[in-house]
């Protein structure tokens, strides 16, 4: 689960969708609907917050060196950092207001199957409608951020995946692939450490029979994994502009109606 999380948390595939339709896929027993499912995928999150802050340390540091007026492009980096607050905002308020509803989805391999198969079609229809490639993420207005965060906030449903979604939302902007992962990794963290102060609370007091050691090695499996994934997808969309996304829609319709088939039988 944690290699899993590393991966497919970074990759535009949905991470969520993997760990709900993988297990029951190749028998797994792994209880979605314990009190602690989710709580536990919360700290292989956090594991991959810290790999993104690791790697993106230089643009952490910038943005916090503008903060308080030093550094040599304070006004740039200032206005990236808006950018980012900007759009983490729509997942933030849906996130509260749909919680419960969402939580039903985490129960629910059929859903997370279908929404797999939707998830490589935004990939696909994205790389046909985007825009040219020319802007940097400093030359994005805060409707495009506002716009992108809203793409983020469809992640909330297991299938759909956050990187991807964001990505798509970044190239429709007129961003090149490799400034959209940027900025979609970005905004992973503030969300992901988000998530961890809410749900790492709750996973102290349901650690059922997850012993604290696991959980721990876990994070740090998957952060490890998060760090290689984020090398390889910089490499990956600095040489690839042209149809970058889709290799990563056409695994998701593959995955996703192998796995519907099967569920449906």
């Amino acid at each position: 689960m944690a290699v899993l999380q590393g991966m497919t948390e970074l990759f535009p595939v949905s991470s969520l969708g993997h760990a709900v339709v993988l297990p029951p896929l190749f028998g797994w027993h792994i209880d979605q609907k314990a009190a602690d499912f989710l709580p536990f995928l919360v700290v292989l999150h956090l594991g991959t917050a810290l790999a993104l802050l690791i790697y993106f340390w230089r643009d952490w540091f910038g943005f916090a060196r503008a903060v308080v007026g030093q550094g040599k492009n304070v006004k740039s980096e200032r206005r990236v950092l808006t950018l980012i607050i900007i759009a983490t905002l729509p997942a933030i308020v849906l996130g509260f207001a749909l919680e419960h509803v969402l939580r039903g989805f985490f129960g629910s391999p059929i859903l997370a199957a279908i929404f797999l198969i939707v998830n490589g079609g935004i990939l696909f229809l994205g790389e046909r409608v985007k825009h040219a490639g020319s802007k940097s993420l400093g030359e994005v207005g805060w409707k495009a951020a506002l716009a992108i965060g809203a793409c983020q906030a469809l992640a909330l449903i297991p299938g759909i995946s956050r990187s991807g979604a964001t990505m798509v939302g970044g190239v429709l902007a007129g961003l090149k692939h490799k400034e959209s992962a940027r900025f979609s990794f970005l905004l992973a963290t503030p969300i992901i450490a988000g998530a961890g102060v809410l749900e790492v609370p709750k996973l102290l007091h349901h650690v059922g029979g997850l012993h604290p050691m696991h959980m721990v090695i876990a994070g740090i499996v998957a952060g490890i994994t998060a760090y290689l994934s984020t090398a390889f997808l910089m490499h990956y969309f600095k040489k690839h502009e042209i149809e970058a996304l889709d290799p990563f829609a056409w695994y998701c319709w593959a995955l996703g109606a192998v796995a519907l088939a099967i569920f449906c039988i």
